[in-house]
């Protein structure tokens, strides 16, 4: 042991021996818990825990495919900010050709949301006739 801590393995040492005590720390913790836990067993605790509020219905309702959508186009904005980001940081560098380059870049995806817009794809409820109707 010692020869190989006078040839410069002593970080390898450190570090493995640091490894072997986390994983024995966490061993003992985790076994600790399940002697000295308590158990209770009922109802309440086979439930899966919904943030302290009593689940309703079934699990394995199907959720509106307006969801799913709304969180891609959250991506797609998301990332036009962090490249927006990107530029802000630049700016003074790349002169009148990173202006225009962002422009162009923000006008298409100013159409984009136009598009999706326009499209229906941010409307949640669908689009009801009320005007025109007659009650009889």
């Amino acid at each position: 042991m010692f020869e190989s801590v006078q040839n410069g393995n002593a970080e390898y040492w450190a570090t493995g021996f640091f490894i072997l005590a986390v994983m024995g720390l966490c061993a003992f913790m985790v076994g600790a818990s399940s002697l000295l836990g308590g158990r209770s067993h009922g109802i309440s605790k086979s439930l899966p825990f919904e943030s302290g509020i009593v689940g309703a219905g079934s699990a394995r309702q199907r959720f509106s495919v307006k969801f799913y959508l709304v969180a891609m186009l959250f991506v797609i904005f998301d990332i036009e900010a962090v490249f927006l980001f990107a530029w802000a940081l630049v700016i003074r560098d790349v002169g009148w050709t990173g202006f225009w380059g962002a422009a162009v870049f923000i006008f298409i995806l100013l159409a984009g949301l136009i598009y999706d817009s326009r499209s229906g794809a941010l409307d949640w409820a669908p689009q009801t006739r009320a005007a025109g109707k007659s009650g009889s």
